[in-house]
């Protein structure tokens, strides 16, 4: 099975990438792109991250939102949900593909800026098999995804879909942290999935606390679902 480039928020259990792994993530000291509606670059952190391929070319940037609103501190999964704090709809983020990549259904999203929300899979029939978890990072177009309100489910795929230019919204799968996390943003493969993401901290607003509480999250960017 070959590899596609993608971007998935994702965070599950996975092995640590050593120094010399073909996939790397650096510190980006550039601000969110201009295709960003203002309302959305605002909330986003001023410095992003981006992704390099095994030739130092750039895959995707991301850029995190700096106080994503959250119902409690992060204390792990919930049945099949691993981010209960987060609420769906939510604006999580935004990302910037280099060249043509591919969701986790191995659709194609065309080079461009994106705005990520949060999404939980529909628990139903069409999608039995398809993840052992509901969280999802879904993609946006700058242009359908001006502010940051929540979006209810049904507008949140029909715009989602619109990125990839189908049906179906285009979903970036979301896993379990490394059982040990990592101090700065680190690059992790999952031998099972055989993806390819990379560690960093989403700031979350919790009611009551003075400071923004982290959240690990992995980026995975190489690798798709395609049985």
């Amino acid at each position: 099975m070959s590899l596609k480039y993608l971007m998935v928020l994702a965070l599950a259990a996975t092995t640590a990438a050593a120094a010399d792994e073909p996939y790397k993530i650096e510190a980006l000291n550039e601000a969110p792109p201009q295709e960003l509606a203002p309302g959305v670059k605002g909330v986003l952190d001023s410095q992003g991250f981006r992704v390099v391929d095994p030739e130092g070319r750039p895959l995707v940037d991301v850029w995190l939102r700096k106080g994503t609103p959250a119902t409690a501190k992060p204390a792990g999964p919930k049945g099949a949900v691993l981010y209960p704090v987060l609420t769906e709809g939510e604006l999580i983020g935004a990302v910037k593909f280099a060249a043509e990549g591919h969701d986790y259904r191995d659709q194609p999203v065309a080079a461009g800026v994106y705005t990520l929300r949060y999404g939980l899979q529909p628990v139903n029939g069409d999608h039995l098999g398809v993840s052992v978890n509901r969280d999802y990072a879904l993609l946006l177009p700058t242009a359908k995804d001006a502010d940051t309100a929540d979006l209810p489910r049904k507008k949140l795929e029909e715009r989602s879909a619109e990125s990839v230019g189908t049906t179906h919204p285009g979903v970036l799968l979301l896993l379990a942290p490394p059982d040990k996390g990592t101090e700065k943003p680190t690059m992790v493969n999952d031998a099972t999935l055989n993806t390819w993401g990379a560690v960093v901290s989403l700031p979350l607003k919790v009611e009551g606390e003075a400071d923004f509480v982290p959240l690990s999250v992995q980026l995975v960017l190489v690798g798709a679902k395609t049985d």
